[in-house]
């Protein structure tokens, strides 16, 4: 369920060097896609399909970033972000949902989310984001 996606290539003048980011979601084409475009972005990029590989992931190799969907099977999105915030307070969530729910993002936010994105992502509000992180 763990794949890694390097790339040590930018092609891009915004490029976030040493930004290391893990995408988290059950829909593998999704973050396939993602990850290509913030790889082609001078991104470093790890997926996980699940919340339990996410968290062997983090427990193993922090990321910066963890961008993942609030809805997935096993762990969800708002159990994984308590259980991120409580091992790893360092790491910073982004939180995906493909339906617009203003109690999720809330909820999302008050647990230590960053920021809360609707599908389908725009990747200039993902890279600004993830930009204003990187900076802080």
């Amino acid at each position: 369920h763990y794949l890694s996606a390097n790339a040590n290539y930018t092609h891009s003048s915004h490029a976030m060097k040493g930004l290391e980011v893990l995408l988290v979601d059950d829909e593998i084409e999704f973050i396939t896609t993602l990850s290509e475009r913030l790889i082609l972005r001078g991104i470093q990029t790890s997926m996980a399909t699940d919340g339990e590989s996410a968290l062997r992931r983090i427990e193993k190799d922090p990321p910066d970033v963890v961008i993942m969907d609030l809805l997935m099977p096993g762990i969800n999105g708002l159990e994984l972000l308590k259980q991120i915030g409580s091992r790893n307070p360092d790491v910073r969530v982004i939180l995906l949902s493909g339906r617009g729910n203003e109690e999720d993002c809330q909820e999302g936010k008050l647990l230590g989310a960053v920021d809360f994105l609707i599908k389908p992502v725009d990747i200039n509000d993902l890279l600004n984001i993830l930009r204003k992180n990187h900076e802080s």
